[in-house]
């Protein structure tokens, strides 16, 4: 039964999303037009605030993300959802205001019922919530997670990809772990749903993903250099010839031009608005232990010149300086609350002003990271094409124990795609990082998934071995 009801996977979750959407749409039209008539005839203030209402809210679900269940857990969801609806009612009620000021309605601009709007919200987060939670626990009943096979090359590559997975139980059920130079390998994907493939060589890869479109396998694969370069390649015809052409030139004048003005005027707001609560902070680290209240540390940015990136201070002073890991002693107790809501990052703004920083780029790394990086990841120096910057790919999408490989491609996708909009869009999102518990995750002191919680022990012979 649940194997006929995954054909109709997508028809099911496309009604469930259409109803969830005109709910939440005709939450706030069907309530503004309660008192303002107008939005229920054909008029240029009902065509304008309809538009305005659908634009915004295409574009922020493509800043934040969509109704996705299945695909990501509750929790992400809400909050996209949430952010989604807050900056597209509030967006559309400052339309339907300014569409109110005239002759007939409004002598001068006035907000139009703002309590309303608080009333509307409210209405939308229970929908919102009915919607996630339940869309979620009706999608985990109808299918059954996806039986998967890891395909990897070694036990410390197996540790960085199982910790993504296991996060997803009821999406993925892994049965199966598998070296990538084993003869059986193509039997264990037949036998299988989907399939992961982590930290294989590029040729071997290849030929399994190539294996897995041919017998119509789902197939994961994490991204390597040329992934980046191939991705944000473009196509192009030579006569009749087809190929894929990257120009690296880095940021045009313009661009840099446009970039370094947003950085002013959004550094110069930010410093402005946080002010209150930098000298909330800045007293409560002097009563904490009376020491310093800026950590200046030496940090790479763009062509590797080296400034002092500012912090408030988290750690206790005079202590040996390296990266964060879990249950940390150096941390104070009013460091870990400012390091839980990257309060401590603000004074980097005075940076951007500087010009040592963006407010979009890649993370400054500290240096001694960047040389132990750098032996490993040659590559890992081509995020210094670029200034560095207070968020970005990496920190939104990653956490502060990501390891430096992914945290690498995150940052070379965006300096590949860059634009305008992407900071935009980037800027906007960093508000998900505050919300996830996790983002500030420090770096155990000691990981390791045995294949046994996976892997029956009677397999001993098919289970992958350790480089």
């Amino acid at each position: 039964m649940k194997s006929k009801l995954r054909k109709l996977e997508n028809s099911i979750v496309f009604m469930i999303k259409l109803a969830l959407y005109v709910l939440l749409f005709w939450s706030f039209y069907g309530m503004y037009s309660i008192k303002n008539w107008q939005l229920l005839n054909i008029s240029r203030t009902s065509g304008v605030v309809l538009a305005t209402y659908l634009i915004t809210s295409y574009m922020f679900s493509n800043i934040y993300g969509r109704y996705d269940i299945g695909k990501r857990k509750s929790k992400p969801i809400t909050h996209s959802l949430v952010l989604t609806m807050a900056f597209t009612d509030v967006i559309s009620m400052l339309m339907l205001s300014v569409m109110n000021t005239n002759d007939r309605n409004n002598k001068t601009f006035e907000l139009e019922q703002p309590a309303l709007l608080l009333l509307v919200f409210a209405v939308q987060f229970i929908i919102i919530l009915i919607f996630t939670y339940g869309g979620n626990k009706l999608y985990f009943t109808l299918f059954d997670p996806e039986d998967c096979i890891i395909i990897t090359s070694s036990q410390r590559s197996l540790n960085e990809v199982i910790k993504g997975i296991r996060k997803y139980k009821l999406q993925y059920k892994v049965t199966k772990i598998a070296d990538y130079r084993d003869v059986c390998l193509k039997d264990y994907i037949k036998q299988h749903d989907t399939v992961f493939v982590y930290d294989v060589p590029i040729k071997e890869r290849t030929a399994i993903v190539e294996f897995c479109y041919q017998n119509m396998k789902n197939v994961f694969f994490n991204p390597d250099m040329h992934d980046v370069i191939e991705t944000n390649s473009k196509h192009v015809i030579l006569d009749d010839v087809s190929m894929f052409g990257n120009y690296s030139k880095g940021l045009t004048l313009e661009q840099k031009c446009v970039k370094r003005a947003s950085d002013i005027i959004i550094s110069i707001i930010a410093l402005i608005i946080t002010s209150p609560l930098m000298l909330i902070a800045t007293i409560a680290i002097k009563i904490e232990d009376g020491g310093s209240i800026i950590f200046k540390q030496n940090r790479a940015t763009q062509g590797g010149k080296i400034f002092s990136v500012y912090k408030l201070r988290t750690m206790k002073e005079d202590v040996e300086n390296y990266s964060v890991v879990e249950n940390d002693e150096r941390v104070t107790k009013v460091g870990k609350f400012l390091r839980k809501y990257r309060i401590d990052e603000i004074p980097q703004f005075i940076n951007v002003l500087k010009g040592d920083m963006s407010v979009v780029g890649p993370r400054p790394e500290m240096l001694a990271n960047i040389f132990n990086y750098t032996s490993v990841l040659p590559e890992f120096e081509y995020r210094l094409r670029v200034k560095a910057g207070i968020t970005g790919y990496a920190q939104i999408a990653g956490k502060y124990n990501t390891s430096p490989k992914d945290k690498l491609i995150l940052d070379l996708m965006y300096i590949e795609e860059y634009s305008l909009w992407l900071d935009i869009k980037l800027l906007f999102q960093t508000v998900l990082v505050v919300l996830k518990k996790d983002s500030t995750e420090a770096f155990k002191k000691e990981e390791n998934f045995i294949f046994e919680e996976y892997v029956s022990m009677e397999n001993n012979e098919n289970e992958i071995k350790a480089e």
